[in-house]
């Protein structure tokens, strides 16, 4: 299993219409064969960060999906980010 997962940082006053702008690349992520969980959300404490957090059954789902990567409008508006891979071995009930 793959996770993705970490922050993105856009100006405070742009999150909610940045955030508007990813519905439809969340829907298909989570639509999209090998995608377990895909989700973006604002942050509660810091005005212009998103959490990030995406599960793949595999590294060849995820890449299939992200074909060149983001759109270059949405990476523009990108000011900062801490987003990375991380390769599960396992998974226990919590």
């Amino acid at each position: 299993m793959i996770i993705v997962a970490g922050k993105l940082y856009v100006d405070p006053g742009a999150r909610e219409a940045y955030l508007a702008g990813c519905q439809l690349l969340v829907e298909e992520a989570r639509r999209t064969p090998g995608c377990l969980d895909f989700a973006m959300a604002a942050d509660a404490l810091e005005p212009g960060r998103i959490n990030v957090f995406e599960r793949w059954d595999s590294d060849e789902a995820l890449e299939k999906f992200r074909g060149d990567g983001p759109d270059p409008g949405q990476l523009a508006e990108i000011r900062g980010a801490e987003v990375a891979r991380y390769r599960i071995s396992a998974v226990e009930d919590a």
